[in-house]
């Protein structure tokens, strides 16, 4: 449950971006600056000496950056963090390192827009409520196995939003290189989709790419929809493929997991897997209730591993979910449903 007034440790060496949060945020009704801190020594300082809620934090830090604050650091705390950098691929590495969540620093001129302060606002918010007691590194317990020449399943889709990234990489790191094709609606916006899809393809056994209209599902593939796309998968003949386009907001996003799995609800039906993971909201729950109704195998994440049990819980709750599941275990139920264990 939020607390009454939501207090937060800005981490940033900028004295201007320090400033400029403190601005926003301490006008935010039911949020408060608990203090500032200009490098991880001082922050250390700052964590021991204020009761914080929240951290916002650069990654680009003099003396310890981010993220090895995030890996030597914050263990011993149970603070969430929120991650405020430029489009750079080290968000992944911070979000690996035990961030909850991102938001992309404007330049100099752009700090006097609001969008940038009202979504970091919104995703402090949802920080607080995260579940801290969530194990970070798994062993891959799979060896070499390989899928059978003829899979039951066509395609396998996925949905996510807050803690979804590394949700998203447990789930599939130690699927095999033949798995069936998957199609993937993680919130996030444009080029952080592309870069990763990236650290996914360097990552797993199987290829991985953001996203484009045309491009096949087929195994040992893996589709990421791109940021402010909606994708829907399409048939063709014994096949299926995406097609991405420009469109408004569905349950509040874009890319939205409810077009993608009432996509995937209309075109696959019975010749699909469902898996909604970790996320505020609802968004996917509709979407993974057709799935069911249609005749698809769905799995949700259970409470006591999803960073913000929000969008599973929605769906657990109105029928959607066949099976929940620790995420530790999705991997495994599909490896058991794909006929490897």
């Amino acid at each position: 449950m939020i607390k009454k007034v939501i207090r937060v440790l800005v981490v940033d060496d900028s004295v201007f971006f320090r400033e400029a949060l403190r601005y926003h945020i301490s006008r935010e009704p039911g949020m408060e600056i608990a203090g500032e801190a200009a490098d991880a020594a001082t922050a250390v300082k700052r964590i021991e000496e204020l009761n914080s809620d929240v951290i916002t934090l650069d990654i680009e830090m003099p003396g310890m950056n981010g993220i090895d604050f995030l890996k030597k650091v914050m263990p011993g705390y149970a603070i969430p963090v929120v991650v405020v950098s430029s489009a750079n691929k080290k968000v992944f590495d911070a979000l690996g390192a035990g961030a909850l969540d991102f938001v992309v620093k404007p330049d100099r001129e752009s700090m006097g827009q609001t969008l940038f302060f009202n979504e970091l606002k919104v995703k402090l918010k949802i920080a607080v409520t995260a579940n801290r007691s969530i194990l970070k590194k798994m062993n891959n317990p799979y060896g070499e196995r390989s899928l059978n020449k003829h899979p039951q399943y066509g395609v396998i889709a996925i949905g996510a939003s807050t803690g979804g990234t590394e949700a998203i990489f447990r789930v599939i790191q130690d699927l095999p290189a033949n798995i069936p094709g998957i199609v993937i609606v993680q919130h996030m916006p444009p080029v952080f989709t592309r870069m990763y899809a990236e650290r996914l393809n360097n990552s797993c056994a199987f290829e991985a790419k953001e996203a484009k209209s045309g491009d096949r599902v087929y195994p040992g593939r893996l589709l990421v929809a791109p940021g402010e796309y909606q994708m829907r998968l399409k048939k063709a003949g014994d096949g299926y493929y995406v097609e991405c386009n420009k469109e408004a907001k569905v349950s509040g996003h874009c890319p939205s997991v409810d077009v993608l799995f009432q996509s995937v609800a209309e075109k696959a039906k019975g010749d699909a897997i469902g898996i909604l993971l970790t996320g505020m909201g609802k968004d996917g729950a509709e979407g993974l209730l057709e799935m069911r109704k249609k005749g698809a195998r769905t799995f949700g994440q259970d409470e006591a591993t999803s960073v913000v049990y929000g969008m599973p819980k929605v769906a657990y709750d109105i029928g959607a979910v066949e099976k929940q599941l620790p995420l530790q275990d999705i991997s495994k139920e599909l490896l058991k449903i794909l006929g490897i264990l």
